[in-house]
């Protein structure tokens, strides 16, 4: 039984024990994409604390008699759960693999205590036909060993947020066969970050990618607290169609004096200040299409630009999933009845010029 798994030795066929979020980061290193290195505590860590605890039964004998239709019932049954698994003790052997596994990850990057971002990532998230993504929590900047190790259990603990619970009930997934994993990665240090997706979710346009950013951490784009730059680029030309840059008034940044990340105002002179140069956007448009091309469909990226590296190494992709919107629609034209190569061929020659 294996307790951790390093990013490296994970890939696709990973899923059930490490999560979508996790299998996903293992497949995109194995294509030559730039992630962050961390490894995953994997679901046979999460079943071997629910089972080992004596909590396993009490769990689901009380999502057995919930009534999911019953608000308050559910709130008050999940906070239950929650506290049932965050006051648990994790077995020792659990415990000691994670600290070795984070030992490690400090070593290797070189730093003692090393920040890092402890991701749930659970079994039934990230798949094309579900939109499990974000039921699950997240915690930033995370140091020292303890530290991550008490964050697991928080994470685990979300695995019963009402949300979620009442997203398995209403489409059907048993609650015993969702298991989760946790991610432990290196944090990036986010002069900029965000999200792209290889389509355009606008109108399904499939020779655009849409990229979406804003300063700090990616936090305020993904929760839409902040209305961020947006750029539109051309899949063959590799050319910014549309570019719209916006007031981004609060950023997600790393506080050592409150111990975590916080949201603070942007410096007025940054504010309508373009969050990305345009080196930056080729690169990312180019580690965009090198991602769908691997997988096949259209995807859905989490990107950061860390202000601690030297260009193009400061670019890193933190999450990548399949796009769920306009991938499960009918298969049809997206504009003036033209397939996707004919869009994209038409674009391509726009370009062509005869001296």
């Amino acid at each position: 039984m294996d307790y951790i798994l390093d990013f490296e030795d994970l890939d696709k066929s990973s899923l059930q024990i490490v999560g979508g979020k996790n299998a996903s980061l293992g497949e995109m290193i194995s294509a030559g994409v730039r992630v962050p290195p961390g490894f995953a505590v994997t679901t046979d860590s999460y079943s071997g604390f629910i089972t080992r605890t004596g909590i396993k039964h009490t769990i689901f004998k009380m999502l057995s008699n919930l009534a999911p239709d019953d608000v308050d019932d559910l709130n008050k049954t999940s906070a239950e759960i929650r506290e049932l698994i965050k006051n648990a003790s994790m077995p020792v052997e659990i415990q000691k693999a994670i600290g070795e596994g984070y030992s490690q990850l400090c070593e290797k990057c070189s730093v003692e205590k090393l920040p890092a971002a402890v991701r749930s990532s659970a079994t039934a998230e990230d798949l094309p036909t579900a939109s499990f993504a974000g039921q699950q929590d997240t915690y930033l900047w995370i140091e020292g060993a303890d530290e991550v190790i008490k964050n697991v259990q928080k994470c685990w603990a979300s695995l019963f947020t009402p949300r979620a619970i009442s997203y398995r009930v209403k489409n059907d997934f048993p609650h015993e066969k969702v298991l989760i994993s946790v991610g432990i990665q290196k944090m990036v240090n986010s002069r900029t970050a965000g999200v792209m997706f290889t389509i355009n979710p606008t109108d399904g346009d499939p020779s655009k990618i849409l990229i979406e950013g804003s300063w700090g951490l990616g936090e305020t784009v993904v929760s839409g607290s902040v209305n961020p730059d947006k750029f539109v680029v051309d899949k063959v030309v590799m050319e910014t169609s549309e570019k719209t840059i916006s007031a981004k008034h609060i950023q997600c940044v790393y506080d050592p004096d409150e111990g975590g990340v916080i949201d603070i105002d942007v410096e007025q002179h940054m504010q309508s200040k373009c969050c990305l140069e345009d080196p930056e956007i080729r690169e990312l448009v180019k580690i965009a299409k090198k991602i769908e091309k691997h997988y096949g469909c259209p995807m859905d990226i989490e990107w950061a630009i860390d202000k601690d590296f030297l260009f193009p190494e400061s670019v890193f992709i933190v999450q990548a999933r399949p796009e769920t919107v306009w991938s499960q629609r009918k298969k049809e034209s997206v504009i003036g009845k033209k397939s996707g190569h004919q869009l994209l061929m038409e674009q391509a020659m726009k370009r062509i010029k005869i001296s």
